[in-house]
């Protein structure tokens, strides 16, 4: 079959090569557009940090305890450190079981030491500020850009991208390091909760294996995979946002497509950096 175009004629195999490579090229202006802005808005940081300080300062507060409806469960600090508590307490109850299938459920310290701080706390912990902190980022710029708020402060001279973005960067970025360590500790609580008061364990083998087997430069580099992944999850939900159009539909599309986007970002940094620290070997070894 052919179809007529601009006077001419394509068979359908041709028009669906052309289609396709319209796709392919909308998609790399995009990732350019995305690049761009990532670049900007990094730029933009050290003129944030002098203007608007005091709305920096309202921006972490808003992001650790939470505004309106979300400040009566105590906001982001308590979404995830209840999600990493879970966390903890589900590794607990699998690993002894796992580990009493052969013997050694006495190593339970063991698992929740090497498992919480590889890979399960900052998977968690990289999801919660997704669905929370990022989420409400683009909801908030969304509903700005739709309302034409973000243009107006364009007309008071009012530089947009360094007020509404680089701050919630900045307000990010001071946010995580206070807040993983509470994840991490809730992981650490859930895990020591569930095998010793539910499996019975005794405290002091728990403690004996946890402390010997958990690596120092493990919880260094968690910490460093979770602010890149808080760094990320900013820059990505702030896009979408900021770019949002299509009025209150279009904010909710942007919002969904932020938090896919931000979550295939979080398990590839969790991937590339297990990848690059512990590669085929894990820098473990269980001996003595």
């Amino acid at each position: 079959m052919a179809l007529s175009l601009s006077g001419g004629t394509l068979s359908a195999g041709a028009l669906r090569t052309r289609r396709a490579a319209a796709r392919s090229s909308r998609s790399w202006n995009e990732l350019g557009d995305e690049t761009l802005f990532f670049v900007e808005a990094l730029s933009a940081i050290p003129y944030a940090i002098r203007r608007y300080r005091r709305e920096i300062i309202r921006l972490i507060a808003e992001i650790s305890l939470g505004s309106g409806a979300l400040a009566l469960i105590g906001g982001t600090v308590v979404i995830v450190g209840f999600l990493t508590l879970s966390s903890g307490g589900t590794i607990a109850i699998q690993g002894f079981s796992s580990l009493g299938n052969i013997g050694v459920q006495s190593l339970a310290g063991f698992f929740s030491a090497y498992v919480n701080v590889r890979i399960a706390v900052p998977v968690i912990s990289g999801i919660g500020l997704s669905a929370t902190l990022g989420a409400g980022s683009t909801a908030q710029l969304g509903a700005m850009r739709i309302s034409e708020e973000i243009d107006a402060l364009e007309a008071m001279a009012i530089r947009a991208l360094p007020y509404v973005v680089s701050t919630r960067v900045v307000a990010g970025m001071v946010t995580i390091v206070p807040l993983y360590s509470l994840a991490v500790l809730a992981a650490f609580v859930g895990g020591r909760a569930t095998t010793v008061w539910v499996f019975g364990q005794s405290p002091g083998l728990y403690d004996h294996y946890f402390s010997t087997f958990l690596i120092p430069s493990d919880v260094v580099w968690s910490y460093l995979q979770v602010i890149v992944m808080a760094l990320l999850v900013m820059l990505i939900h702030t896009y979408y946002g900021y770019t949002a159009t299509g009025g209150p539909a279009g904010v909710g599309r942007a919002v969904g497509n932020a938090v896919r986007t931000s979550l295939i970002a979080v398990v590839t940094v969790t991937m590339l950096v297990s990848l690059a620290v512990y590669g085929d070997t894990g820098n473990f070894n269980l001996a003595g």
